[in-house]
Parts: structure tokens; C-alpha cells; sequence
């Protein structure tokens, strides 16, 4: 059995240069120098779901500051292909030959250190001295390594020192609790960082060996900010009508009997969506609901996509009642619009309707 192998990429280079190519064959699938920086790696035959990639990246930390009421962290990595999603479908989007590094924005609530998801977005804007570099929007991601984020791969200008600033947008998400009202206002926050290929190549690679296509997930990084995990359903307020899996997603259902701390004056119906494993919240998706009483429709709606601080990210609306015996169905309109790396890439599309009973 091929068993589990980190190396550095600069060692894997190091290597190929000193004509060891053969000996590193059994461990790292004989990269070329240009694929081991390009295109590692992909796993054959991917199941529909969450899986364990043939490769895994490190990452490293340029800094972490505060912006208004975010909490921000500037971190890096080696260039990566991912997939971005329009509607169904998938398109992937692989490393450019100009492409220096992959940088990745983390961004939480710092009074409550709940994961943002916002519909306005992040943006990188890449300054060295008075001259613009570059400037790219930074994708919604979801990653083993990282959780929920926002990264895209960046060209720079050679070596040297660079600033980079982190605009993050005003929130129009349905906010409730001591959320309401925050987060409207855009932010900015500057970064300054030197970029060196040494300090880059010695990232750590990862091969999984046999395990890879497993369904399954690695263990997120531990870097000392939130990576964007759902909360335990125990901890959640409410009837919890049930945890059910759906294009690999679980959602986790629940209804509060007053909805006073919602915002409304009627019971409150929810969802809890994560990745399974690691329990990573699956944002930005359409989700409806209907609820049936003795055979009678009396609700048909589409859920709000909603921050709350107990919560955190969920889908949401007011309901009047949930009796004993009513049936609850859920259906993904819309699949989850956020980039995906390795491993994540062909789970949540196929999402077949959910029941639930009160």
C-alpha cells in the first residue's frame, strides 16, 4: 500500500534537477517540473461526492488584522487550479503560465467569530510601490485545507515587495439577531508582503497514496482564525426535524417555535447546510421549502439566505405553525455557486428533494 507522503515542492524540484525523477515516481506520481507547479495530480474515476484528492497543498500566513468589524487573514499558497460554478455548471479554471501565487482571504465577525459569506464579495488589488500589479476578485471557495474562503491564483511582478489590499463588500444577506444592521458598510484592509519563490517552494505537498478517491475528507488547518464550520446540531436552538444527505450535503432542519429572536413574529423554520466529515457550512445555494398539513400545501417558498451569530450561515423564513405530523420537503433549486478545489469539485450538483417530519 502507497502510503500517505509530504515532501516541499522545492524539494521535488531539487530533485528532478539532480536527475531523481525515478526515484521519486513512487511518491509523487513522476512530476515534471512544470507539472508539479502547473497541474498536479488528479484523481481517476471521482465519485459524486466529497473526496480524499491525490494531493494536498500547504498553506502559509502573511497576516491577520481587523477591518471595521471583520477579521481578516491574508494567506498563501503554490498557484491552484479550481472550478467555478455558473448556475450548473462547472468550469475549470487551471493554473496560467503567468500565475505567481494563489492568495486566500479568510473573513469572520470578530465579536462572534462566525465565517461571512457575502453576496457583495471580496477583491484583491496587488500594489508594489505607486504601480498597480494586478487586481482580480476573489472567488467563494470551499477547500479541505482551508474551509470556506475567498482565493484566486495571482500573477506578480518577479520578486520583491508588494502590498495587498482586501476590499470586502456590504452585506445585503438577511441578517438577524445582534446582526441586523452590521456589516453594510465596505472595508478595506493592507497587507504588506515579500514575495520569495524559496519561501513559496517550501509549502508542503501532500500525497495521499491509496487513500485517494476515498470518500472522505482531510482534516482542515489549523491557523489560528475560524475555517467556517456549521455549528453541532445539538447546539442549534429548536425542533430539530431531522439531519438528511443530499448530493453529499447534510442538512440539518430545524423550526423555532417563536421567532421573536429572527425577527419575526411567527415560528421560524431553517436549514443548516455542511459538508460532510469536516462540517463545513455549504453557502450560497437555492433552497425551497414546502410544508403539507393532512395533504394540504400551506407553505411554498423559497428560504432566505441568512446570517445570525448563534446560527451562523443558514437558509430561513417565517412560518406560522409546525404541528405534530406535518411533513417538511426541501429541494435545492439553485446548487451551491461557490468555487471548489480538489476534492470538492463533483459534490453538490446532483441534489435530489429531502423530507422531513414534524
Amino acid at each position: 500500500m502507497t502510503q500517505p507522503y509530504s515532501v516541499s515542492r522545492r524539494s521535488v524540484l531539487r530533485t528532478l534537477a539532480l536527475g531523481g525523477v525515478g526515484s521519486l515516481a513512487g511518491c509523487l506520481g513522476g512530476f515534471e517540473t512544470q507539472s508539479a507547479w502547473r497541474d498536479p495530480p488528479l484523481v481517476e474515476n471521482r465519485p459524486n461526492a466529497v473526496y480524499l484528492p491525490a494531493i494536498t497543498e500547504g498553506m502559509k500566513l502573511y497576516g491577520r488584522k481587523t477591518a471595521g468589524p471583520y477579521g481578516v487573514a491574508l494567506t498563501y499558497s503554490y498557484p491552484h487550479r479550481f472550478w467555478t460554478l455558473t448556475g450548473a455548471e462547472r468550469t475549470k479554471t487551471p493554473v496560467r503560465s503567468q500565475d505567481s501565487i494563489h492568495l486566500m482571504v479568510s473573513l469572520w465577525d470578530e465579536k462572534t467569530g462566525t465565517v461571512l459569506p457575502l453576496d457583495a464579495g471580496v477583491a484583491i488589488e496587488i500594489t508594489r510601490g505607486d504601480e498597480l500589479v494586478t487586481q482580480e476578485v476573489a472567488y467563494p471557495m470551499l477547500s479541505q485545507q482551508m474551509g470556506f474562503h475567498y482565493g484566486a491564483n495571482y500573477a506578480l511582478d518577479g520578486e520583491g515587495e508588494y502590498t495587498a489590499t482586501v476590499r470586502v463588500g456590504g452585506v445585503s444577506l438577511n441578517r438577524t439577531g445582534s446582526f441586523a444592521g452590521r456589516f453594510e458598510r465596505v472595508e478595506r484592509v493592507a497587507f504588506d508582503f515579500t514575495f520569495d519563490t524559496d519561501d513559496l517552494y517550501d509549502v508542503d505537498i501532500r500525497r495521499l497514496g491509496d487513500r485517494q478517491g476515498t470518500r472522505d475528507a482531510i482534516a482542515p488547518m489549523e491557523m489560528g482564525f475560524p475555517i467556517g464550520r456549521a455549528p453541532d446540531t445539538d447546539s442549534l436552538p429548536g425542533q430539530h426535524l431531522g439531519s438528511q444527505t443530499s448530493g453529499d450535503a447534510v442538512f440539518d432542519t430545524f423550526v423555532v417555535e417563536d421567532g421573536s429572536r429572527f425577527g419575526v413574529e411567527q415560528s421560524y423554520l431553517y436549514v443548516s447546510a455542511r459538508t460532510p466529515y469536516n462540517r463545513i457550512i455549504v453557502p450560497m445555494m437555492g433552497l425551497d421549502a414546502t410544508l403539507t398539513r393532512d395533504g394540504e400545501q400551506l407553505l411554498d417558498r423559497t428560504l432566505a439566505r441568512t446570517l445570525d451569530p448563534t446560527v451562523g450561515y443558514h437558509y430561513g423564513t417565517p412560518v406560522d405553525t409546525v404541528e405534530s405530523g406535518d411533513v417538511v420537503e426541501l429541494s435545492v433549486d439553485v446548487a451551491p455557486q461557490v468555487a471548489r478545489h480538489d476534492g470538492y469539485e463533483t459534490a453538490f450538483f446532483e441534489m435530489p428533494p429531502m423530507t422531513f417530519r414534524s
